[in-house]
């Protein structure tokens, strides 16, 4: 609890230091000093720790806008530079609200930036307890309140992005060397798809799938090496069997193959294509019979 409300001071000060233009230690705090400041971050802060929460998510924080509010130094713009600087530390989604007033003070903004895992929607999960706390103002534009939803996770597939553009201006010996790049920069998939474009264009729609954590090297691979100067981006969820690899012998040659798992039965064994040209060379045989026994091989292997 301690270092959680240390981490809320830490921040306003970071925040107010950069509106005054003074270091982090040499803040004065004002109202967010006030006793009734002190006990909302304190409280939330055991709060926190009481509920023993895995994940906190928030969901689009409210800033209110229009008329200014009075501080210490006279007129503060609304939302208030503090606010916007420590919900701008915290990369947390905002909208400016229905109400011409201040909807999210410096203390609010700090909690939400020091108790949030993530921002977005209200993620899966079944419903054990919901709470809410009102504030003493009593607008007419929006309820002011703050709703906690508390539950257990559901499982989920995990999330990825889909980037596509289409092509039809970059010479088409280069495409091998793009998707080849692509699947280096952290792609888990990257593909073609031959397209008839205005004009009667012929040219290719390039697809990749890839996680979030590589999803900006991937966009640069995109548009450093090819003609395209934009691209679509969509997110989806992908449903992923539990893969192994292991290894399988063809008439003495080594062959590695992956095993794919469902459910905890083998539903896929894929050897590697490579391994099989190279071994029905050695074999002088055709690959496809190559092929054959190796997958053989896998299902009598993993049946």
């Amino acid at each position: 609890m301690r270092e959680r409300a240390l981490d809320v001071f830490a921040r306003l000060a970071r925040a107010e230091g950069a509106a005054h233009g003074v270091e982090p230690d040499e803040v004065h705090f004002h109202e967010v000093g006030a006793l009734d400041a002190i006990a909302d971050i304190v409280g939330v802060a055991a709060a926190s720790v009481a509920l023993e929460l895995d994940r906190i998510v928030v969901s689009t924080i409210a800033l209110g806008g229009g008329r200014q509010v009075r501080g210490q130094h006279g007129g503060i713009p609304v939302p208030g530079p503090a606010v916007l600087a420590l919900l701008s530390e915290a990369d947390a989604p905002v909208v400016g609200g229905t109400a011409p007033y201040e909807m999210t003070t410096p203390t609010g903004a700090a909690l939400l930036a020091s108790l949030a895992d993530d921002f977005g929607l209200l993620p899966p999960m079944r419903i054990q307890q919901t709470g809410i706390g009102a504030g003493g103002r009593d607008p007419v534009e929006v309820p002011n309140i703050v709703r906690v939803i508390v539950g257990d996770a559901l499982e989920r597939p995990a999330s990825e992005l889909v980037y596509e553009t289409n092509v039809d201006d970059l010479d088409p010996r280069i495409w091998p060397q793009v998707l080849a790049r692509l699947m280096e920069a952290g792609a888990a998939d990257a593909w073609l798809t031959p397209i008839l474009m205005k004009k009667g264009r012929p040219a290719h729609t390039l697809s990749v799938l890839v996680g979030g954590a590589n999803a900006e090297e991937v966009r640069s691979v995109i548009l450093s090496e090819t003609s395209a100067i934009g691209l679509r981006e969509s997110s989806i969820r992908k449903h992923a069997a539990d893969r192994e690899f292991a290894s399988v012998e063809v008439d003495g040659q080594r062959i590695h193959v992956k095993i794919a798992r469902y459910g905890g039965q083998v539903v896929n064994v894929q050897p590697e294509y490579d391994d099989v040209a190279a071994a029905a060379s050695v074999l002088k045989k055709p690959i496809k019979s190559v092929l054959a026994k190796a997958i053989a091989a896998g299902h009598e292997l993993w049946s």
